[in-house]
C-alpha cells in the first residue's frame, strides 16, 4: 500500500463477521525487539516453518513459529514490500526504495538484485515455477494507472511488462490454485481482478472477480477450498470471496485498528493465517476455520 490518494472512502463498520475479534492475536510484537520489526508490508510463510517480513528499512526478518523470536537474515537497505519464496531455492524481495526485486539465495543467505530498472513500485511478486516466471506488480503512482504487472524469468532475470494495464493502483496478487490465472487488488478500484494466463504464458482476457469491496484490498491467499482472503489496508480487517468469484464477506475485523492494524500481505500455514501490519510493529496470527497450504510448497508446481 502506497500513501498519497487523495479519493475519500466511506466504509460500513462494525458490522456481521465470520470469526470474531478474539480469533486474532498477536504473533510478535517487534516494537522494542533486536533487531526491531518496523512497520511490516510483506509477511510469506518459508520453507523452513518461520513466518517471513519485511521492515520499512530494508531488513529482511524470520520469526519463530511460536513467536519467541526474530532474526535478520539480510537487508537491502531500502523500504521492502511483497515477498515470495520460490520452493526452498529463493526468496524475492520487493524494494520501493531502490525501484527492484532483491533474489535471496536461501541456500548461502547471499541477496542480490534481481531485476534491472524499469518498474517504478515493484510491491508484490508472485512466482509460477510451472512457467518459471516470476510476476510483479508494479503500483506506480496512486493517480497514475498505467502498465501495471511485470513478468521476469526465474533463471535469467530478464523480463518486461506483461499485462499492461491499466490498473488502479495495483497492489497483492496470487496465483490461482489451477495455475491458469493471476488474481490482483486493485486497490483505489475496490476490486479484484482475474487475468488468464494463456498457454503460452501470455496475459489474457482481465475480468472482475470481486468488486465494490467494503475496503481497500492489498493482499490476497487462497485457501484449499478456493475461497480469496483479502487483506484491508483500511479499514483494518479480512475480507473472504467464495470459490467462483463474486460478493465479499467480512471475515474479521479489528474496529480499533490494534491487533489488526491496516493490514497489508497475509499468508497461510494450515488453519492460521498471518497478516503483516504496515500500522504498527507486529505480525497477527488468526485462527480461521479453514485450510490453507503455505505457497512454498505449490511454487514447485504441485504441493508436496
Amino acid at each position: 500500500m502506497m500513501a498519497g490518494a487523495a479519493t475519500n472512502y466511506a466504509f460500513t463498520t462494525g458490522g456481521q463477521t465470520v470469526l470474531p475479534t478474539e480469533r486474532a492475536s498477536v504473533l510478535f510484537d517487534g516494537i522494542f525487539s533486536s533487531p526491531r520489526l518496523q512497520h511490516p508490508e510483506g509477511v510469506a510463510v518459508g520453507p523452513d516453518g518461520w513466518v517471513w517480513a519485511g521492515s520499512e528499512n530494508g531488513q529482511i526478518l524470520r520469526i519463530a513459529p511460536d513467536g519467541s523470536s526474530i532474526e535478520e537474515v539480510a537487508s537491502t537497505g531500502g523500504f521492502l514490500l511483497g515477498l515470495a519464496f520460490d520452493g526452498d531455492r529463493a526468496l524475492y524481495a520487493c524494494d520501493s526504495r531502490h525501484k527492484a526485486v532483491f533474489r535471496l539465495d536461501l541456500g548461502d543467505r547471499s541477496l542480490t538484485r534481481f531485476t534491472e530498472p524499469g518498474i517504478q513500485v515493484p510491491n508484490y511478486a508472485v512466482v509460477d515455477r510451472a512457467r518459471t516466471r516470476l510476476y510483479v506488480s508494479d503500483t506506480r503512482a496512486p493517480t497514475d494507472p498505467g502498465p501495471s504487472i511485470w513478468s521476469y524469468d526465474l533463471e535469467s532475470g530478464a523480463g518486461g511488462i506483461w499485462h499492461a494495464g491499466s490498473f488502479d493502483h495495483a497492489n497483492g496478487m496470487a496465483l490461482a490454485p489451477e495455475g491458469d490465472a493471476l488474481f490482483l487488488c486493485e486497490t483505489f478500484a475496490r476490486r479484484i481482478t482475474r487475468i488468464a494466463i494463456a498457454a503460452d504464458g501470455t496475459a489474457g482476457v482481465a475480468t472482475t472477480w470481486s468488486d465494490d469491496l467494503p475496503g481497500l484490498p492489498d493482499g490476497l491467499a487462497f485457501d484449499d477450498t478456493g475461497a480469496l482472503f483479502v487483506g484491508c489496508y483500511e479499514p483494518s480487517r479480512v475480507l473472504r470471496i467464495p470459490p467462483g468469484g463474486g460478493a465479499s464477506a467480512i471475515y474479521i475485523e479489528d474496529a480499533t485498528a490494534h491487533c489488526l492494524a491496516h493490514p497489508t500481505n497475509i499468508a497461510f500455514d494450515g488453519s492460521a493465517l498471518f497478516t503483516a501490519n504496515l500500522g504498527r510493529w507486529h505480525v497477527t496470527k488468526i485462527d480461521t476455520d479453514t485450510f490453507g497450504t503455505p505457497l512454498w510448497r505449490l511454487t514447485r508446481g504441485t504441493a508436496d
